[in-house]
């Protein structure tokens, strides 16, 4: 089984999945945020094989919400109604600069963001 990260945006959303070992996470697709990701979600996740997702919790550097996490709390919500599968969060502070400053701005920015998401959830359950 893998497990998936989530960068949600209010216009784009990247993913990321990872190996069968959860021990390395992958950039995996960018999605647009449109009324189909709830679904489009769902069926990435059981196409890949995913019994654990993660996803990036938006605070401001005194660890209040940013408005993003308003939408990013429902969109868990129906995620976790669909799959069945409970969501995790983890902060995503940087990530998507992380990202840039690593790989230069792409096209697939967002999924290295989620990339990092899921990489810091499972280094930090591993230990």
């Amino acid at each position: 089984m893998r497990a998936m990260g989530i960068d949600y945006g209010s216009k784009r959303v990247g993913i990321a999945v990872s190996d069968e070992t959860k021990q390395m996470a992958f950039p995996h697709s960018v999605l647009q945020n449109s009324p189909d990701l709830l679904l489009s979600v769902i069926e990435l996740a059981r196409s890949q094989g995913v019994d654990e997702i993660v996803l990036g919790e938006s605070r401001d550097f005194a660890g209040m919400a940013n408005p993003i996490m308003r939408p990013i709390i429902r969109f868990k919500d129906a995620l976790e109604e669909g799959t069945g599968i409970t969501v995790a969060m983890e902060p995503e502070l940087f990530t998507t600069m992380q990202a840039e400053r690593l790989q230069g701005k792409h096209d697939k920015i967002d999924a290295s963001a989620a990339a990092l998401i899921l990489q810091s959830y499972l280094d930090k359950r591993d230990t």
